[in-house]
């Protein structure tokens, strides 16, 4: 059984929109910065300095964003051959333990991004080796600074806030790197959305291939016209 996502209730559609806004967004702003450095340098052997660098970060961006979006709309591909050969109830149960295992190494993650992204926001990275234990007392890496990307907006607060008062001449690394807790929070989220679906019947898997339907529904369609 096939688990197709429709927003229930104004937030959820609200969010559910906003999210594939975002996708849409990055994906066009990728495809602008190229094109926009393609014509540079060809037609005026010029560049926007910060062009790779920001459509990198875009990309990084989507990728990590698209997880927790693939997870909600059961959009992730994977290997089900053995899964769809034994009966529904098995099947539910190996999705539950997939699920819960995924739930595990989701909070893994979470821990992993925010330890990372933490000290340069100036926050604290968390103590413990799997878990979370408490809070070290980490080192302010507020004053890093991306390579080219201007700041287009918020320079000031970004500086009071972050960096003690002090200028930054380059975009600050905590604003691209806020990606890494916040995705992985999302895809916790959604990991969690998923296994409930399982429990209450709704979903057999937090996997499916699309490809695969489509194929079977077009054989299928062929085989009745022959027929």
């Amino acid at each position: 059984m096939a688990y197709k996502y429709e927003p229930k209730g104004p937030v959820a559609r609200v969010i559910h929109e906003f999210e594939e806004t975002m996708i849409a967004l990055l994906m066009g702003l990728m495809t602008l910065v190229t094109f926009i450095n393609v014509i540079l340098r060809y037609a005026f052997n010029s560049q926007l300095i910060w062009g790779l660098e920001l459509t990198l970060i875009l990309f990084a961006w989507l990728v990590l964003f698209g997880i927790s979006y693939g997870f909600k709309t059961t959009a992730h591909l994977g290997v089900d051959v053995l899964i769809n050969a034994v009966p529904r109830k098995a099947r539910i149960a190996i999705g539950i333990t997939a699920g819960l295992l995924s739930i595990l190494y989701a909070v893994l993650l979470l821990k992993g991004a925010w330890d990372y992204w933490a000290p340069f926001a100036g926050f604290d990275a968390t103590t413990g080796r799997w878990f979370p234990t408490g809070f070290a007392n980490s080192r302010d890496q507020g004053w890093y600074e991306t390579e080219q990307i201007p700041i287009p907006f918020a320079k000031e607060w970004l500086e009071a806030n972050f960096n003690m008062g002090e200028a930054y001449e380059k975009m600050p690394r905590l604003v691209p790197y806020f990606i890494l807790p916040f995705g992985m929070l999302l895809m916790l989220v959604r990991l969690i959305q998923a296994t409930a679906r399982l429990f209450t019947g709704e979903a057999e898997s937090i996997i499916v291939s699309h490809e695969a339907e489509d194929a079977v529904e077009e054989a299928g369609a062929a085989l009745k016209k022959e027929v």
